[in-house]
């Protein structure tokens, strides 16, 4: 029964990685078009122009979504690349905290990816040992 249940936080983890690599694509797809749609403040560092950070917004979207459409078709290398790129996107969230507007929600979702890797990381000899 355990093992059932960790079943399905991987599998949350996959479709929490398909939505979130959608909004992250979408998100870059109107920074591409709209270039004026995010208004951004004197205080914020930007590294990049809105343009640029909308391409490497909507690729990296594209990304989390072959990740987490890895991780729900249950194929093995899914597993690694889903926690390299959780991995990834955790620090860049991480990183949001401090300057971010919305701090609870920088938190939520450093939460969320926080659980979806230890059941990725911790649990998934369970998960394959189910569905053997």
């Amino acid at each position: 029964m355990e093992n059932a249940r960790w079943t399905g936080w991987i599998a949350f983890a996959g479709l929490l990685m398909v939505i979130i690599g959608g909004l992250d694509f979408f998100q870059g797809l109107i920074a591409v078009i709209r270039k004026t749609y995010y208004a951004v403040t004197p205080s914020q560092i930007i590294v990049f122009d809105v343009k640029t950070w909308g391409w490497i917004t909507l690729l990296w979207g594209i990304v989390l979504v072959l990740a987490g459409l890895g991780l729900l078709s249950g194929a093995s290398w899914a597993r690694w690349f889903a926690i390299v790129v959780g991995s990834i996107a955790f620090f860049v969230q991480l990183g949001f905290v401090g300057s971010s507007q919305y701090t609870l929600w920088a938190l939520t979702v450093l939460a969320l990816l926080a659980v979806s890797l230890y059941a990725l990381i911790v649990h998934w000899g369970d998960v394959r040992s189910l569905s053997a």
